[in-house]
């Protein structure tokens, strides 16, 4: 999938912007804060029907403003089956205290959850460290933005599966005298079990299909310097579930939380046999986060790449190795961000097919 171009009306800082661009290489170069970052976001948000930043969507509109539109045309240029040939119209709608409007070829979407993986796009930007820093929700979050791309059963059944926990989560903390019938607490456990493991049986199934790219990724930005190591960890390896409700419900009751199921699934992050966050280096943790982004986008199938300030605690090398790694025929349309047009410039040569944008002030040239 090729974005042609985009049409940007009061989007968080950019006022107004209508830009073409190239099937492969595009590049958004200016100083932080003026706009680089929201151009992409812009991007992002007609993949994933809402914003990378926010999910109040009245934040994305430029301040003074009432409404906001961003607009997309995209065409099947790497022979995307869905579009059958034809050019798609992607568009986005917003408006203070209003539901925003989402449409495809002038259409609403009756769900916008029938949208996402329409088309598919990688993004990768500094907030990526989280991967590392923060809790194991944004590692399972990282897994469901994959999966979810390629499988749409998968979403509906994570949605299904997170609505069932949380009431399950309300009985037990309304009930933490113990006083919660076992009856209340069985029906919802038998409605989130088989929805556990079928997300558990795609992640398993993703993980060992996505383990060999993320490998080979890591070893071609990093120069073979450090063995990575990647390991998916879930309940579901070793129990059944619906057995393990049963034996930890005066537990869970005590708790106040449900403390068995998919969602206390984890991807541990390892350099050798200790923890990346305990051992790594700042270079090496980010290498690291490249590497399972990069190894994303080859997993699902030149997606649209999107890829924030990246360069950034790299040394030259690792930079190089990332750009002649991107640029080759396994990744589709790639737009990137820099503050540095030089740099840009130099590390890209002797592409023919870049297309390189000046961002000043909310203002595209």
């Amino acid at each position: 999938m090729i974005l042609q171009s985009l049409n940007i009306l009061n989007y968080r800082n950019i006022r107004e912007a209508s830009l073409e661009f190239s099937p492969k290489l595009n590049c958004f170069v200016g100083l932080n804060g003026q706009g680089k970052t929201n151009v992409l976001d812009a991007i992002y948000l007609l993949s994933f029907a809402k914003s990378s930043f926010t999910n109040q969507d009245s934040l994305n509109i430029t301040h003074g403003e009432e409404m906001a539109m961003v607009q997309g045309v995209y065409n099947d240029e790497n022979g995307d089956a869905s579009l059958n040939g034809e050019m798609m119209t992607i568009s986005c709608g917003l408006r203070k205290g209003v539901k925003k409007q989402f449409r495809r070829d002038k259409k609403d979407y009756p769900r916008l959850i029938d949208h996402i993986g329409l088309i598919p796009l990688v993004m990768i930007s500094p907030s990526d460290q989280q991967l590392i820093d923060e809790g194991s929700d944004e590692r399972r979050r990282f897994m469901d933005v994959v999966i979810s791309q390629l499988d749409r059963k998968y979403l509906d059944y994570l949605t299904q599966y997170n609505a069932l926990l949380k009431q399950r989560n309300a009985l037990l903390k309304q009930h933490a005298d113990g006083s919660c019938p076992d009856d209340l607490l069985e029906v919802l456990e038998w409605q989130m079990t088989p929805l556990a493991e079928y997300i558990f049986k795609a992640r398993t199934e993703f993980f060992e299909a996505f383990e060999p790219y993320f490998a080979e990724t890591y070893s071609k930005i990093s120069g073979s310097a450090e063995v990575p190591q990647l390991r998916y960890v879930s309940q579901l390896q070793d129990r059944d579930l619906r057995e393990a409700y049963i034996k930890t419900r005066q537990r869970d009751l005590i708790l106040g939380w449900t403390s068995q199921g998919i969602h206390k699934d984890e991807l541990e992050m390892r350099l050798g046999e200790w923890p990346l966050k305990q051992v790594g280096s700042q270079g090496q943790q980010r290498t690291f986060v490249l590497a399972l982004k990069l190894a994303q986008a080859l997993y699902i199938g030149k997606p649209i790449l999107l890829l924030d300030d990246i360069f950034d605690r790299l040394d030259s090398e690792r930079v190089e190795r990332i750009v002649q790694l991107v640029q080759s025929d396994k990744f589709g349309q790639i737009f990137i961000t820099d503050t540095d047009r030089q740099h840009l410039t130099e590390i890209l040569k002797p592409n023919e097919n870049a297309k390189i944008f000046h961002v000043e002030n909310g203002v595209i040239h």
